[in-house]
């Protein structure tokens, strides 16, 4: 088996960046490159202050301190990290089409097509490509089509090792991990690159918790798991809309069923919708391979669990709305988090993106403050979406830096992400501070009921009335 002492990660994204960093603070025999075509993000990975780099994770600036200078380097050079490295991961982006075929379903492939075709361009010596990135059943045969028509005497090996990362729980689901996948061909060569990448796994984390499959099983793994997922909160999210029509608590019906054994607890509280890089987009992907090979009622159940996250976001809004007696126009409404949950700085398909957009629709007057998120990427969110000019966006909503400060003469507060640092605020001073009659419009069940009416909010959330 080869023993790896060099490896290159092409993305220093939410993905490359951290499972990096922990696999060179694990592995301090190996030196561990992270490149990117962008270097402002690579001069963020390696900024003197920790607190400012590129991503947010809880123990992440301590992981990359430790080890950043001594056996892990961020870097621009891609050329120079590809040809030093045996084994170079691909963790670039892999969005969803916007246009052609396979529009607003299909991943779109172009970067890590583009990743290979540099990988065959400066490759001298043999190489185990793994890739890393979000990718569609069959990708791997497609990298390495265009490496083994490359023209040149190197071989290359193609795994598949997905990510089961969680935002805001990223490192300790990278040290302590349910399981590694790795998928590989059934061929000598192919056992031989599954084990040397295990052996990496296995400076941490137990043998039994790597798991050796074939390429296609690995891949599709990937999608199945995070559509599974995303269909728990979408399932409890359709039962809310149900509660608010009869007498049943959400809570309630989240915590019984819960404790069955054969359904668990996890992912069964009601919220404003689950957002994020990889659910949206790996069922998007998920319906249109069913699709692209004749599977149309497959297809169609798993468009519903998208179809059912986008009512509820719709539906939260229109109840704001429908509360502050259906009109908004020139009211205050502070939304408190941006990002998509807590413990990141990702806002990607963030449910508060699309419940602002709504608001705005109306005229409301928004202030939005989140712990971790900046008011250039809480623009630049907005912008993207095309509804109104930028000028509008940023003449209608204001980014707050003193969440006390904000809700002064607010209409409305609606919470949109579950930091805990919401839970710890003097809800009574923040009452006295708003207009009256105050509502608070709790979509991530961060404040109980009876806390809200101990200090006598007109309070609504989804699941109650």
């Amino acid at each position: 088996m080869q023993k790896i002492n060099k490896i290159c990660c092409i993305g220093a994204g939410y993905v490359g960046g951290p499972t990096m960093s922990v696999i060179a603070n694990k592995c301090p025999d190996i030196q561990v490159t992270v490149v990117d075509i962008n270097a402002d993000r690579i001069a963020q990975w390696n900024t003197e202050d920790l607190d400012q780099l590129p991503i947010y994770e809880p123990g992440l600036k301590e992981i990359v301190g430790e080890s950043r200078g001594k056996n892990l380097f961020f870097s621009t050079e891609v050329d120079k990290a590809i040809d030093e490295a045996q084994m170079i991961f691909i963790s670039v982006n892999t969005p969803t089409k916007t246009y052609g075929k396979g529009k607003g379903q299909a991943a779109d492939l172009k970067y890590v097509e583009l990743c290979a075709r540099n990988i065959a361009q400066v490759a001298t010596t043999d190489k185990i490509v793994v890739e890393k990135s979000t990718l569609p059943v069959r990708t791997a045969q497609a990298i390495k089509s265009i490496l083994d028509n490359s023209g040149s005497e190197v071989n290359f090996e193609i795994l598949s090792n997905p990510e089961f990362l969680a935002e805001g729980t990223a490192i300790d689901d990278l040290l302590h991990a349910d399981r590694v996948l790795i998928g590989g061909n059934d061929t000598p060569e192919g056992q031989a690159a599954k084990d040397a990448l295990s052996a990496v796994y296995e400076n941490w984390l137990p043998k039994e918790r790597i798991l050796q499959t074939n390429v296609w099983s690995s891949e599709l793994s990937k999608l199945v798991a995070n559509a599974f997922l995303a269909q728990r909160v979408s399932s409890i999210n359709s039962i809310s809309a149900l509660c608010e029509k009869t007498d049943a608590n959400i809570a309630e019906i989240s915590r019984a069923i819960g404790f069955d054994s054969r359904i668990g607890p996890k992912f069964l509280n009601a919220s404003v919708g689950f957002g994020g890089s990889c659910f949206q987009k790996d069922i998007l992907n998920l319906v249109y391979i069913a699709r692209s090979f004749g599977l149309p009622e497959v297809a169609d159940y798993w468009e519903q669990v998208i179809i059912m996250n986008d009512y509820q976001k719709r539906r939260f809004a229109e109840q704001m709305i429908q509360t502050l007696y259906n009109t908004i126009s020139g009211k205050k409404i502070v939304l408190l988090g941006w990002a998509f949950k807590k413990d990141t700085n990702d806002t990607r398909e963030s449910a508060a993106i699309y419940v602002a957009d709504a608001l705005l629709e109306e005229r409301a007057e928004l202030v939005v403050y989140d712990p971790k998120v900046n008011a250039e990427r809480i623009y630049a969110d907005l912008d993207y979406l095309n509804t109104r000019s930028p000028e509008e966006n940023r003449k209608l909503l204001t980014v707050a830096t003193d969440p006390m400060e904000m809700v002064q003469d607010a209409h409305a507060v609606a919470i949109l992400t579950e930091w805990d640092a919401f839970k710890d605020y003097d809800w009574t001073a923040i009452y006295d501070k708003m207009l009256k009659p105050a509502f608070v419009f709790d979509g991530r069940r961060i404040l109980g009921t009876k806390q809200m009416n101990d200090i006598g909010f007109n309070y609504y959330k989804i699941g109650e009335s």
